[in-house]
């Protein structure tokens, strides 16, 4: 089933992710994968020529792991999840810009998107499997790569909580201006997305709007073994 499918079936209210993105810095896309696309993009983690670098995490600093960037050309429901979100994410990313006071704007499409990035020499591509077991965790961090930054991402959990897996939440943090962290955690079942502010968002305060700072990463996993796919909309130096 193609992505843009997906998105039709669930009729994403995309007026609710927009204003969700505002208050919190993330929205939930519930069941924007089936659970036999989720193990089928699981179960290409072995398939190692599908995949253009592997990372463990504890070998950087990351926290304990692993991850694998795929290569082009990307499988074919990650290459659709990049090409029918972005142009809904555009306007936000647009409207938070020109709020924070920042000139960068992004085109409608998500393929003109990355022309720029390829031509600034960000040629690589981003999007990722993750890989966690009992006691692995992902540090606080944000994912940016290079000069040309897509200001959201979306994460989809591929494994099923309490079944496949148990502790593993999704967190992020907030830091306002002279104000001590928020820390959300994020709620997510199998073929969940979270849409998320890769780095900075904008929050209205009563003298007007200014900058937050945001980062996302994993909590300790408890037992079992836990996938999931990352898109990241920018290449990477």
């Amino acid at each position: 089933m193609a992505t843009t499918d997906i998105i039709g079936r669930n009729s994403v209210d995309w007026t609710a992710i927009s204003d969700a993105l505002d208050a919190e810095g993330w929205a939930v896309l519930p069941r924007l994968l089936d659970p036999s696309q989720c193990r089928e993009l699981a179960g290409l983690y072995d398939a190692e020529d599908r995949f253009r670098s592997h990372i463990v995490m504890a070998r950087h600093g990351f926290g304990r792991g692993e991850y694998k960037y795929f290569s082009y050309p990307l499988p074919g429901v990650v290459a659709d999840l990049r090409s029918s979100l972005y142009p809904h994410l555009a306007p936000i990313t647009n409207r938070w810009n020109k709020t924070m006071g920042i000139d960068v704007r992004f085109p409608d499409q998500h393929a003109e998107f990355l022309r720029r990035c390829h031509q600034a020499g960000q040629p690589r591509p981003t999007p990722l499997l993750l890989k966690y077991g009992p006691g692995d965790y992902n540090c606080l961090h944000q994912d940016l790569y290079g000069d040309h930054v897509f200001p959201l991402q979306v994460a989809v959990l591929l494994s099923e909580p309490s079944e496949d897996f148990t502790g593993g939440e999704f967190v992020m943090t907030e830091q306002r201006p002279r104000m001590q962290t928020r820390p959300m955690v994020v709620p997510l079942r199998r073929g969940d997305a979270v849409v998320f502010a890769v780095r900075n968002r904008p929050v209205m305060g009563t003298r007007g709007s200014y900058r937050v700072n945001l980062r996302h990463g994993v909590s300790k996993l408890l037992t079992g073994r836990r996938y999931t796919a990352g898109v990241i909309f920018h290449d990477a130096t």
